[in-house]
């Protein structure tokens, strides 16, 4: 198939761009940096730059591309933000997910894509059910306020991307990404671990669901190739408490235990939304997404996952 990648040069891109090439797919990646158009080539991507947030510009390179499959990875969440920036960078991820999607769509839809397959994550599911939310979980629908605008992003990418009726719209939710200089073992979060800057929040009960890059990578994969409307999620098979992983994360980066500090006084600095991520996240199931798409993680377990990344 012809593949256009929105957001080709993220995270999930520069693993997807060589896994869609060797299967075959003809794939056109945008980014909106010009600098990285040349990573994309060497990957075996045809790039396109393109501000994601101009909606002509948008419709003008995918009806150029001429995709089969549209694949919205769009974010602005990457780097190493100063605390100032943090705020900015919120903002402009929540642009893209809104507008940004509805760009997107509007571009499929002129040129007849028959599927799109959106990114979400899973650290928002509903607070109420149960340590592990099934496909059939809805996002929180009363987060904290300070993170209320980007619960309601996730949200807007959900409902517009699964109710289109011209193509399949599928969107993925994806657990805590590690691996490859990215997520929980990135430059940024690792930093912070090895300084003990990272801790247990309250009990550390907030369960969260992880997945290596790679195994996201190769499920968006068989979503392009496999799936239909709906929603999928992409995680590994252990959803864990913080207590629990956090600790493991540190000692496999060669750190300290992770300090444990009250959530009141996590409240207190950086609000309410990391205190309810920490001590109320839930994990996710993936059996669906096992059955449907005929997937399984390579990284199944994320104590193997980070022993063979950081050991």
């Amino acid at each position: 198939m012809r593949i256009f990648i929105a957001g080709a040069s993220g995270a999930i891109g520069r693993q997807l761009v060589p896994l869609l090439v060797a299967g075959g797919h003809e794939v056109v990646g945008s980014t909106r940096s010009a600098a990285k158009a040349g990573t994309l080539r060497v990957l075996g991507a045809e790039p396109v730059v393109v501000d994601a947030l101009d909606p002509d510009s948008v419709a003008d390179v995918v009806a150029k591309a001429e995709p089969e499959v549209i694949v919205h990875q769009l974010t602005a969440l990457s780097g190493r933000p100063r605390f100032r920036q943090v705020k900015a960078m919120m903002a402009a991820a929540n642009r893209l997910r809104t507008e940004g999607t509805d760009h997107l769509l509007a571009a499929g839809h002129a040129v007849g894509v028959r599927k799109f397959v959106a990114q979400s994550n899973a650290m928002w599911m509903e607070r109420v059910g149960g340590p592990v939310a099934g496909e059939d979980g809805r996002i929180e629908p009363h987060p904290p306020a300070d993170v209320a605008e980007a619960v309601a992003a996730l949200r807007h990418v959900e409902d517009s991307v699964t109710r289109i009726t011209w193509a399949d719209g599928i969107v993925l939710r994806y657990g805590g990404f590690y691996g490859a200089g990215t997520g929980l073992t990135g430059d940024v979060i690792a930093d912070q671990v090895r300084k003990r800057r990272f801790p247990i929040v309250g009990g550390g009960g907030g369960v969260w669901s992880l997945v290596h890059i790679a195994d996201a990578a190769a499920a968006t994969v068989a979503a392009v190739e496999r799936g239909k409307s709906g929603i999928y999620h992409v995680a590994d098979d252990e959803p864990a408490q913080v207590c629990d992983w956090l600790p493991h994360l540190a000692r496999a980066l060669g750190a300290k235990p992770p300090l444990r500090v009250p959530a009141w006084c996590v409240r207190l600095l950086t609000g309410a939304g990391a205190v309810n991520m920490m001590t109320q996240a839930r994990g996710i199931s993936t059996e669906t997404t096992k059955r449907e798409l005929d997937w399984t993680p390579r990284y199944p377990d994320w104590r193997k996952g980070f022993t063979e990344e950081l050991g």
